[in-house]
């Protein structure tokens, strides 16, 4: 086991294991509070950034969400009679401010079909988990938050606070070049009559939307909507014409290039955000989606979830 933080370790077995206003549900749950602080935006994006080639991350609001995944097979002949294969995964979530929670869930094997003939499912779930959380604290920028930590509460040096890091995440694994100096995305104003480069689409593009759309599309030409006189920022827009929409929405963000405007987000919204929005000559569709009521958003994510090419994708409002 893990030796991270072992005083400060919690650990539930039950159907439903729940911690404050996070619901958690599986067979065993695993809880880490560390005392340490991580509210800033550039310092979470490091983290996405250092560990996206290592493991599949991605994050909602004060979240981060790191997957670790692994194939199992109960034979090692893919063309011998009665060969099967089933891919797992476990996920660490990172809650971030004035401290920092890692939380882990084992669910139960049925989660991902029958596999039955898996042998040690639940103890290699574990193990990996542990594994992401003792890369993660050793890899990123927690890693010096915790040594800081280390130096002002026992009063270690610099290298023996370092070797208690190293102590205490026995199942890290080293990723070369995971701690990138945070930077704070600076603020761009969008240009009347900026264009995003690139042709036209023939036809929908494929999906999902690229959730780092502020960083790799430039800002472009805002649209009023008529009805609620709430202005939309865009991102990758072609000019005025709809050969290329790019993404809308600022924290209700739909790439109208991927939607094919079967109106699902329109049903799912529980407070009305979007209305139907004529977009003549646009490859994908003639109508798409409009967030016309953006700020009114309560941030349940079900457009985002009953969007079928995942089209959408929900931010966190920051205060």
């Amino acid at each position: 086991m893990s030796l991270l933080l072992k005083d400060r370790i919690y650990t539930m077995e039950s159907p439903t294991a729940k911690r404050g206003v996070y619901p958690l549900h599986g067979y065993k749950l695993g809880l880490y509070r560390l005392p340490i602080k991580l509210e800033d935006p550039a310092e979470m994006k490091s983290i996405m950034d250092g560990l996206k080639k290592t493991f599949a991350m991605d994050t909602f609001a004060d979240r981060i969400f790191v997957t670790y995944n692994w194939t199992e097979e109960n034979m090692p002949d893919p063309d011998a009679k009665g060969y099967q294969k089933v891919n797992l995964n476990v996920t660490v979530e990172i809650v971030t401010g004035e401290v920092v929670d890692m939380i882990y869930q084992i669910f139960p094997i049925e989660k991902f079909g029958d596999p039955q003939w898996v042998k040690d499912y639940r103890k290699k779930a574990d193990y990996y988990a542990k594994m992401i959380i003792d890369t993660i604290l050793r890899n990123t920028i927690l890693a010096d938050k915790m040594v800081e930590y280390f130096i002002k509460s026992d009063k270690l040096d610099p290298d023996a606070a370092l070797q208690r890091l190293e102590e205490i995440t026995p199942l890290a694994k080293i990723v070369p070049d995971a701690k990138p100096k945070p930077k704070a995305e600076e603020p761009q104003e969008a240009a009347i009559g900026q264009v995003s480069v690139g042709e036209a689409f023939d036809g929908a593009k494929p999906g999902p939307i690229d959730v780092e759309y502020k960083s790799h599309m430039p800002p472009t030409i805002p649209y009023t909507v008529p009805s609620s006189k709430n202005v939309i920022k865009t991102w990758g827009r072609k000019g005025t014409e709809n050969s290329r929409m790019g993404v809308w929405g600022e924290f209700v963000a739909v790439d109208f290039d991927i939607c094919i405007a079967d109106g699902a987000c329109i049903d799912a919204c529980p407070v009305q955000v979007y209305e139907w929005f004529d977009t003549p000559g646009h490859p994908a569709s003639e109508k798409k989606p409009l967030m016309a009521r953006e700020p009114d958003c309560i941030f349940c994510l079900a457009c985002e979830g009953v969007c079928p090419p995942q089209a959408i994708k929900i931010f966190q409002r920051k205060s």
